[in-house]
């Protein structure tokens, strides 16, 4: 693991009491290979040596492999999988050194990148030395998703026509998840356009943002779905609406509003009908993430994620700032 303080290693601590239905402990990268039955924990890197140390503890990680230079230990460990679990500004150049020193699977924190000539450097490294990737956007892993696009798929409630989206925290931070979340749902269909509006922008700066802003917008698939993201008190909300019927994941899988076909009315129309969402067990997604690669050293076959997915998802949140500064004019992808 290479970046040990909160997501690295101690935002379990945070969350404890808090864990939902849908997301179970562990949350962070540490802690995922700690407990996963295909890994083994084995070394971590972190310019903080007294972060480190403690992390050192909780992990189980002796003091000879713990490194405050991480090409150090990329050299020297013999690493199958490696985290990079830092800010978005420094992944770019420790992914590609591990992609291009031997590792053959990495798990990158959102948002992959810092701008998009970093995300392209990134996919370059990857895809030239054939190194398994996912990022940590954690809904693609979470078996309630995954039980709502199997419904989807299924058939019952008629193509996908839109989704509605709530996010109520910053646009790389949070939006990750919801972008990721978007496209997992709508079967990884390419963005065609977009359209955005930042409630304020004062921390842009030429080409250069300085914090991490708040944006909601309109994006269009190929696949003729639009969705709608939006940006206020009704967090963590995913509705996927559908010819015959729509799903509702509320508070990130707290609660499902399932809506399918009922019998025809006096007119000759499908009645709606609540349904019973299907009973579903919790894990740990972070888990998944690590189990994932596992897989794909072992087989050969792709993550669930990769490089790619990435970073179209980082994309969508460049494509909102750059409607924005556009006065909201329509933005066509790829940017």
């Amino acid at each position: 693991v290479i970046g040990c303080s909160r997501i690295g290693g101690f935002i379990d601590n945070e969350v404890l009491g808090f864990e939902g239905p849908s997301m179970q402990p562990p949350s962070s990268h540490g802690g995922g290979y700690y407990v996963s039955g295909r890994t083994d924990l084995v070394a971590c890197s972190d310019l903080r040596e007294d972060v480190m140390e403690q992390f050192g503890i909780k992990y189980k990680v002796p003091k000879a492999s713990r490194y405050t230079d991480y090409r150090e230990m990329i050299e020297k460990e013999q690493l199958d999988i490696v985290s990079v679990a830092t800010q978005p500004k420094h992944r770019a150049a420790i992914v590609i050194y591990a992609a291009e020193h031997g590792v053959k699977a990495i798990y990158a924190e959102k948002a992959l990148a810092a701008s998009l000539e970093q995300a392209d450097a990134m996919v370059d490294a990857i895809e030239r030395n054939g190194v398994a990737f996912n990022m940590g956007a954690n809904r693609r892993w979470s078996p309630h998703f995954d039980k709502v696009k199997e419904i989807v798929d299924s058939g019952e409630l008629g193509p996908i026509k839109a989704m509605v989206i709530h996010n109520t925290s910053a646009l790389y931070n949070s939006g990750s998840h919801a972008f990721d979340t978007m496209l997992r749902l709508n079967s990884d269909h390419p963005a065609e356009w977009v359209q955005g509006n930042l409630p304020d922008d004062s921390m842009i700066e030429g080409d250069t943002l300085h914090e991490d802003p708040v944006g909601e917008g309109i994006v269009r698939f190929a696949n003729g779905v639009t969705c709608y993201a939006l940006n206020h008190g009704h967090g963590g909300s995913y509705q996927v609406i559908c010819e015959k019927g729509a799903i509702t994941i509320i508070h990130d899988g707290e609660e499902f509003d399932y809506r399918g076909p009922g019998p025809m009315d006096g007119r000759g129309r499908p009645t709606i009908i609540t349904k019973e969402f299907p009973d579903v067990r919790a894990v740990s997604t972070v888990v998944n993430i690590v189990e994932d690669l596992a897989h794909a050293l072992d087989t050969g076959q792709p993550t669930r994620g990769g490089i790619r997915i990435a970073r179209a998802s980082l994309e969508l949140s460049f494509a909102i700032i750059e409607s924005h500064l556009n006065g909201g004019a329509r933005v066509e992808l790829p940017l």
